[in-house]
């Protein structure tokens, strides 16, 4: 009897074990690209890998057998799962306090070299990104920096293939009218931030006023918990006097990093990260710098994020 019991358990179990080893691996496989869908429509790292552990769970239920496309299937439960995270993030943000900003990831050079990817991860295009409707936004994210198909991006999105080209439509143009004219190159971008950390460091506000634009806008994020600007400031003349504020912290605190695939500067304090300033270029100068302060944002910057196209 125990000899039957046994071969009956064998003959379940085998299987079960088969398909979890299948599951997982196809899961793991795409865990990064996930990762980057989930964190480019929801520019949160924290609540990216919360969607990550729902798609896990749904996956693990889902009969392989009628899957033909792993990958797709993933992307289509990911994005389902961060489009309602992002309807949570709206109403959180409600009552957010002083600006806010997405969470910086310290990323590797690899993502850097990919020159599409790093303008989509980047502060800069974070923020465009947050005046886009939740659909909007994923329609976008899905097209444009992962060149999923409109029947697949309808699916994701309970759309149809004819809304889907609508929606796409509309988000260019919106994003369009809000992102920086032309490229920047990584040369362009790491002289520019080389001339402003050498100005902060000898607090000439001369120099600052060469490096930032007029109508340069900071924003500070430090979520009602560190200090930060409770508005955004504008104009040179009123930054250059923050920027410059930086000295006393001196040189070695200020120093350069890869963040969300662009250049930036990290402010380290007794060996600990308290601000990630990261820029916004054009034409040869700063337009844009955002500095998170937030301690809750900053726990990716010890150790480098992966992210997958």
């Amino acid at each position: 009897m125990n000899g039957r019991d046994t071969g009956a358990g064998t003959g379940t179990a085998e299987p079960r074990v088969a398909r979890a080893d299948s599951a997982t691996g196809a899961f793991v496989a795409h865990r990064d690209l996930l990762f980057t869908v989930a964190y480019e429509m929801l520019g949160s790292a924290a609540d990216a890998e919360d969607v990550l552990q729902e798609t896990w769970l749904r996956w693990v239920d889902v009969d392989l057998g009628t899957v033909r496309n792993s990958r797709a299937y993933l992307v289509r439960i990911t994005t389902r799962q961060a489009l309602a995270r992002l309807r949570t993030l709206a109403r959180r943000k409600e009552s957010y306090v002083g600006p806010w900003l997405p969470e910086p990831l310290l990323t590797a050079p690899d993502v850097a070299e990919d020159a599409e990817l790093a303008d989509s991860v980047s502060m800069a295009m974070l923020l465009v990104l947050e005046t886009l409707t939740p659909t909007e936004r994923a329609v976008f994210v899905l097209r444009e920096v992962f060149a999923v198909g409109y029947g697949e991006i309808a699916e994701a999105v309970g759309k149809s293939p004819a809304a889907v080209r609508q929606i796409i439509h509309r988000a260019r143009a919106r994003v369009a009218a809000r992102r920086p004219r032309g490229t920047v190159s990584a040369a362009e971008t790491h002289a520019v931030l080389e001339a402003f950390r050498q100005a902060v460091d000898t607090g000439d506000l001369r120099r600052l006023l060469g490096v930032l634009a007029p109508d340069v806008v900071f924003l500070g994020d430090g979520g009602g918990i560190a200090r930060a600007a409770p508005e955004p400031i504008v104009g040179a003349e009123r930054v250059a006097p923050l920027a410059a504020g930086l000295r006393r912290f001196g040189a070695a605190a200020l120093r350069p990093a890869l963040v969300n695939g662009c250049p930036a500067l990290v402010l380290r304090l007794d060996g600990k990260v308290d601000t990630v300033l990261a820029p916004r270029i054009a034409d040869g100068r700063v337009t844009g710098l955002y500095a998170v302060r937030n301690p809750e944002k900053l726990s990716r910057m010890d150790r480098e994020t992966v992210l997958r196209r």
